[in-house]
């Protein structure tokens, strides 16, 4: 019987409701800490010996109050809202006796990131309120030595889809702080290539804009002109590539017709693996981190709709596919550590638990998200405040 490797990651998030660019999504603004503990939360496997997680991280915000709040609860009762995270070196009894790769997270110094929105931070050499550099048009979609590294990580409200740091930023403590943070300048350097609106291929679904880099790109592009400025001064073992896709492919692709979704989005990560992840791997990354889709089908539109779409169904088809691809590589790779993390498990916690973590409404979302000013004045925008207390 296969086992799999776990170990427990405890979450904090805000409670902002948004519209990502085309779609209706709940706005989750991720603030990463972490219980280094071994324990085991359910019955999913056996503690892990050879992955140690990070500390608890600095929970500095600008997205309002909540998420602090929500970061002192947790680290109160950090147990009581971990979740696994299935470090995928599935394991037969054959391969029982063969040392899989360790991961260590304080000996990490690197995070290289691809996605979309969930993902991306701001660059001051970045496609405005899409990317930290450059774009899929023509003359944007390389650049200059000095370009990359002379370009910074802006944070202020507009700096990230969330309206302040992301889970990249709480992650390594890159880019908290409000202005212009160097990567290079970071504890944990932080070099993200998402893109805001991003699908894994154009083989498959057509870009938001013209200057929408898809995920296979994304890593082209970090191949082609990062990897030879940053990559090859990083101690690659104490790297760490992270991919948070699918959020726009099964938005995008909910509505066709005739079509088997579980093959579709089969294909879809399949792809990822073969054009983005792999040649990662060969240009010497062995640490892998894959994030799964969130429960989109619990959207404001979608709690209301007696057709949800994407339905859990199709959720749950994306999900076990990432899983099935991440098992397969660390399979074929047995240098690679491929570790996926269950954001779908945590945010149904959330959901089914707002009040413990100040959310006041889960059907509906502030319209006037975007606007700086909804955080300070909220009735003026026939918004909900933050709670001023968690009990």
């Amino acid at each position: 019987m296969d086992s799999y490797s776990t170990t427990t990651l405890g979450i904090a998030f805000g409670n902002e409701f948004w519209v990502e660019k085309d779609i209706s999504l709940p706005r989750v603004t991720l603030q990463y800490h972490f219980d280094s503990t071994n324990g085991m939360h359910g019955n999913l496997g056996e503690s892990i010996q050879n992955v140690i997680l990070p500390p608890l991280l600095p929970t500095i915000s600008q997205s309002g109050l909540v998420q602090q709040r929500i970061a002192k609860m947790a680290i109160k009762d950090s147990m009581s809202i971990a979740c696994i995270v299935s470090l995928l070196g599935r394991r037969g009894v054959g391969a029982a006796h063969i040392p899989r790769p360790n991961f260590n997270w304080n000996d990490t110094k690197y995070l290289v990131a691809f996605g979309d929105s969930y993902t991306y931070v701001q660059g001051t050499a970045g496609y405005p309120n899409y990317s930290f550099i450059g774009s899929y048009l023509p003359e944007q979609f390389g650049f200059s030595p000095d370009a990359l590294l002379s370009n910074k990580i802006v944070q202020n409200f507009t700096g990230t889809a969330e309206g302040g740091p992301n889970w990249v930023e709480y992650l390594t403590g890159c880019g908290l702080v409000s202005g212009e943070t160097s990567p290079e300048d970071c504890h944990v350097q932080l070099w993200d290539f998402a893109f805001a609106g991003a699908d894994v291929s154009l083989g498959y679904l057509a870009q938001h804009h013209d200057f929408t880099v898809p995920v296979v790109n994304q890593t082209q592009q970090y191949l082609t002109w990062a990897e030879p400025v940053v990559g090859k001064k990083m101690d690659k073992a104490k790297a760490l590539v992270a991919f948070w896709i699918g959020i726009n492919d099964i938005n995008d692709s909910s509505n066709f017709n005739n079509v088997s979704f579980s093959a579709f989005y089969d294909m879809l990560i399949d792809t990822m693996f073969t054009e983005s992840v792999h040649p990662m791997y060969m240009a010497g990354y062995k640490n892998f981190l894959f994030i799964n889709l969130p429960p989109l089908d619990r959207t404001a539109a979608n709690v209301v709709s007696e057709t949800p779409l994407p339905n859990k169904t199709m959720i749950g088809w994306w999900d076990d596919s990432l899983i099935k691809h991440s098992n397969t590589f660390a399979a074929k790779n047995k240098d690679a550590k491929a570790m996926v993390y269950d954001a779908n498990r945590f945010l149904n916690r959330v959901l089914d638990n707002p009040a413990e973590f100040g959310i006041l409404n889960t059907t509906s979302y502030c319209l006037d998200f975007a606007d700086p000013d909804v955080q300070e004045h909220p009735d003026l925008h026939d918004c909900l405040a933050v709670l001023e207390t968690i009990q």
